[in-house]
């Protein structure tokens, strides 16, 4: 679903601060009491904004495409179990196409849907992250979705040992919650939160097509194989399990996991939708890339026979 690439690289601009002063001044006598009167009505809090035709459309084309892979047996939920055994090697070669694989290849100003070897790469310093809410995503919903992320994060965190707080600034991690109508738009918005952006980014964002679930892209600097930022872009027009779905799946790509594999079950990283939330086959992927005895940069060439060494320790050798 997602491509994952670095870029040119970034200027992160410090965000402009906002100062609440408190007025001082020498205080009037007190007046007597006023007559007892009724209370005055609070006022109503104001509606959310009501979402656009198209937005209605998209909303109802992705209730369906949800009801059909529910009906088809996917977006299972149980992590996998006895009929999705894994072992050592399976577990090594995923890890290899996914980690060191990118799914998008970029060609003629375009993101082109096309594996090609790709270095280890990964977060080396904390990560900010901030939900970024559409103005017609509902209150509740975005109570939903912010708690979604904020549990999840923890959980990416505790796997890769990477720190990961929740923010309303500076943040180096995006998550946008849009409806079509709003990321259509949300150019002016995309540049403040990441200054100088490259153009093809900014495209593909406000440009997302319909088939395409969600997305992140993930930067580095420069050469660089360590993450500096990055933006994952969700629909809001989602139904809440596949809304979900995309969070676990972006958010795990953005770390490092940039590529998909048909051959990797149980697994998120896998088009087929089979399962819906992170496995514990994508758990051990995840340790994977941030074990210490990885660095940013490795080719498969210098990767696989550690990760030997590791995927051995992680599920206690062929099964």
């Amino acid at each position: 679903m997602a491509p994952a690439l670095p870029s040119r690289p970034l200027r992160i601009l410090a965000p402009l601060v906002l100062l609440l002063l408190a007025a001082c001044a020498v205080p009037e006598p007190e007046p007597p009491p006023p007559p007892a009167t009724a209370p005055k009505p609070r006022p109503e809090r104001p509606a959310d904004p009501a979402p656009s035709t198209a937005s209605e459309e998209m909303r109802a084309f992705y209730a369906q495409a949800q009801a059909r892979l529910l009906s088809q047996g996917l977006m299972r939920q149980d992590g996998g179990g006895p009929d999705t055994p894994f072992n050592e090697r399976q577990l090594v070669d995923n890890f290899v196409r996914i980690a060191l694989y990118d799914e998008y290849t970029r060609r003629d100003g375009r993101l082109v849907a096309q594996a090609a070897p790709s270095r280890l790469r990964r977060w080396e310093q904390p990560i900010a992250m901030q939900v970024v809410f559409g103005d017609t995503i509902p209150a509740a919903q975005r109570q939903v979705d912010a708690a979604n992320v904020a549990t999840y994060a923890a959980r990416l965190s505790a796997l890769t040992g990477v720190p990961i707080r929740q923010t309303e600034t500076e943040a180096n991690f995006h998550v946008l919650i849009l409806n079509e109508d709003e990321r259509r738009d949300f150019r002016p918005r995309l540049l403040e939160l990441v200054p100088e952006l490259d153009e093809l980014t900014v495209r593909a964002v406000t440009g997302l097509p319909r088939q395409t679930f969600c997305v992140v892209f993930a930067f580095s600097r420069g050469r660089s194989s360590t993450y500096a930022h990055a933006i994952a872009v969700v629909r809001g027009e989602h139904p809440d399990l596949l809304r979900l779905s995309c969070i676990h799946e972006e958010l795990a790509q953005g770390m490092g996991l940039a590529n998909d594999s048909p051959m990797a079950r149980p697994s998120i990283f896998n088009d087929d939708e089979e399962f819906a939330l992170l496995t514990r086959h994508d758990e051990l992927l995840l340790q994977m890339l941030y074990d210490p005895r990885l660095r940013p940069g490795m080719t498969e060439a210098e990767a696989r026979p550690i990760l030997r060494v590791i995927a051995r320790e992680l599920i206690g050798g062929e099964s």
